[in-house]
């Protein structure tokens, strides 16, 4: 409020040519001054002809020029209409002075009363709400009076005393709230209706709010306007049109597909031409020799892609050989650690020293290792490479194979007879290449060529049997690795089957080891054959075990924790539907019979009645563990 004050409060000096009279007429005229202000219940503050109160503190900071600058929005952040205030005392209050006009006089509050409120500015605001006039104010000295703040398009007076004035532009708005809190005195009557305190504050309009919002959107415009601009000239140039099928066209098209630096423009340009339908009667001869020049591209394409994979090659070698060379250095570093780890250098060293030695020696370790790895893991890659069987085969198969110790002697005959004739095929492959060469190559003039040929001729015939042997041989391979899966899965069945029966057999022993007790005769003779017998019979359970593999081992853990967490037990779809997220492989039959070789760990507990009544499996190794 402070700089919206001092933006109206040179509204008595606005122009030197406008308001000179005012000033003058405020210093000539002492004793209607000072009767006017006793009135009104203010002392006056000098009558000796000067000025009552100097401009530096009545307008402060205020610019005689602000009248003509260009309409600025004041609900633009950072912009203010005049500029701040010089700091001044914090006690001293703004001093306004006192305005004549030709038909009225407006005089200031008291500097010690707070300011007059206003309400929130709304966007656009160029009318404001004027109350407290009085009673005789005609819309003449209304537009007088506030002519000095600014033009004015339309008075809307009402018979309450209030009006709304609008201006033709908002900072004018700024200057009339400077005269909100005087009181307003037409001519020198001392009549109620011909004074008044006026109140200024801020109206709502629609037609403000209207050019307001057609002001913003004509900033959007223009905003968008510029960003499109932005755009285009950051977007990439769109490509040339292809330019339309003629005779003179499609001669030099065909001489640049003939250059190779040109070759993709020009296919691309072959192309939508055939795609637009360009192909006739006429033209087809045209476009036959530029398909002809286009596919004359394909043996250097094929021989640039050679001469790539032998760069490709020679870097390969290069970056193995270079890697060797770091291997190399790597153990010798470790070596040079070794030595100085041994008894008699280590001793000589500080623990400081040793400390350091030790770290440097891990880091070096780490590092060779995973030097080495990579090195290994570029070695079977080119294995990989140079056997293509090795891809057909399945990895799983490869360690079931090795796990199997039953039929583990036909797998590895027949693996052995098929490496044999691999390795056949491959010599005959080289024989033939090299016959082929040989041909190639001026040969003599007495060998005959029909029995080089018959020669070729049977090396292709003896290969082509070896690749049916090698299939017929991959095919018995691959059945009885089928037939040994099954076995083994009845192996377990059976295992589990043969488990569970002594398992009962040794609970049996137990309950007439109880039942024998109860004689002492029995105890003497029999019991110490019993527990014998019992305890051989643990220990060889002790020694076979439920549990055949690695896999089962791990099996048994999951459930178990499964079960565990599961205190009213579970069916065997639930569990085998957990299950089967972690190996896709298992399946129910399989579970069941694993966790019925183990009925101290397991039991199976019916539950439900009628229709729900369904089997289920819960972990009782806690409660067994005692008992045993």
């Amino acid at each position: 409020m402070t700089s919206t004050a001092d933006g109206v409060g040179s509204m008595g000096s606005l122009g030197a040519e406008q308001h000179l009279a005012v000033h003058d007429h405020v210093v000539n005229d002492h004793g209607a001054w000072a009767t006017a202000m006793n009135n009104l219940g203010i002392v006056p503050m000098g009558l000796s002809g000067q000025q009552l109160v100097s401009d530096s503190i009545c307008i402060q900071g205020f610019d005689p020029g602000l009248g003509l600058l260009a309409p600025i929005n004041p609900m633009m952040p950072g912009i203010s209409l005049v500029p701040p205030p010089p700091p001044g005392p914090p006690d001293l209050p703004v001093i306004k002075e006192i305005i004549h006009c030709k038909s009225c006089t407006l005089f200031p509050q008291n500097p010690n009363l707070p300011p007059p409120s206003t309400r929130e500015r709304p966007p656009g605001c160029k009318t404001v709400f004027v109350g407290g006039l009085p009673e005789n104010a005609s819309e003449e000295i209304i537009r007088e009076l506030f002519d000095q703040c600014g033009e004015v398009i339309a008075i809307r007076k009402s018979k309450k005393n209030f009006c709304h004035i609008r201006f033709s532009e908002e900072f004018m708005v700024d200057k009339a709230l400077y005269l909100s809190g005087y009181r307003m005195r037409i001519g020198s009557s001392t009549d109620k209706k011909d004074s008044g305190r006026i109140h200024v504050d801020f109206a709502q309009a629609r037609d403000d709010l209207y050019e307001w919002e057609c002001k913003q959107r004509l900033l959007a415009r223009e905003e968008r306007h510029r960003r499109k601009i932005h755009e285009d000239f950051l977007r990439p140039p769109s490509p040339p049109p292809v330019m339309h099928f003629s005779e003179h066209e499609a001669g030099q098209l065909a001489e640049k597909l003939k250059d190779d630096h040109q070759f993709s423009e020009a296919t691309a340009v072959l192309f939508t031409w055939i795609d637009r339908g360009e192909v006739n009667r006429r033209s087809a001869n045209h476009f036959y020799s530029m398909i002809q020049s286009a596919n004359s591209h394909v043996r250097r394409l094929m021989s640039e892609k050679a001469q790539h994979e032998e760069e490709m090659e020679l870097a390969k070698e290069k970056f193995k050989n270079a890697l060797l060379a770091i291997l190399n250095q790597f153990e010798q570093i470790t070596a040079v650690f070794t030595a100085a780890c041994r008894q008699k250098a280590w001793d000589h060293f500080s623990k400081a020293q040793r400390k350091n030695i030790d770290i440097w020696r891990k880091q070096c370790e780490e590092l060779r290792n995973a030097h080495s790895e990579e090195i290994m893991g570029i070695r079977r890659e080119e294995e990989m490479e140079m056997s293509d069987e090795d891809l057909d085969e399945s990895p799983c198969k490869k360690i079931r194979t090795e796990d199997n110790g039953v039929c583990g002697q036909s797998g590895a005959s027949l693996r052995e007879e098929n490496d044999s004739l691999r390795w056949q095929l491959e010599a005959y492959r080289n024989e033939v290449e090299l016959l082929r060469k040989e041909q190639g190559k001026a040969c003599r003039p007495d060998d005959p060529e029909n029995s080089l040929d018959t020669h070729t001729h049977l090396l292709q015939q003896s290969m082509h049997n070896m690749q049916q042997q090698l299939l017929t041989l991959q095919e018995q391979l691959r059945s009885k690795e089928v037939e040994l899966e099954q076995a083994r899965d009845q192996h377990r069945y059976l295992e589990g089957e043969v488990l569970a029966l002594r398992d009962k057999m040794l609970i049996n022993g137990d309950v007439l080891e109880g039942t024998n007790k109860e004689s002492p005769a029995k105890v003497v003779n029999g019991c110490t054959t019993s527990q014998y017998h019992s305890r051989d019979r643990r220990s060889e359970a002790a020694m076979r075990g439920p549990v055949t593999s690695e896999r089962e081992a791990l099996l048994l853990g999951i459930i178990s924790t499964f079960l565990h967490v599961h205190p009213f037990g579970a069916n065997i779809d639930y569990l085998w539907s957990y299950i089967q997220r972690l190996d896709t492989k298992v399946s129910a039959t399989e579970l069941e019979s694993l966790m019925g070789r183990l009925p101290c760990v397991f039991r199976q507990e019916l539950s439900g009645v009628g229709a729900t009544l369904e089997k289920r499996w819960k972990f009782c190794g806690f409660q067994s563990l005692g008992a045993v």
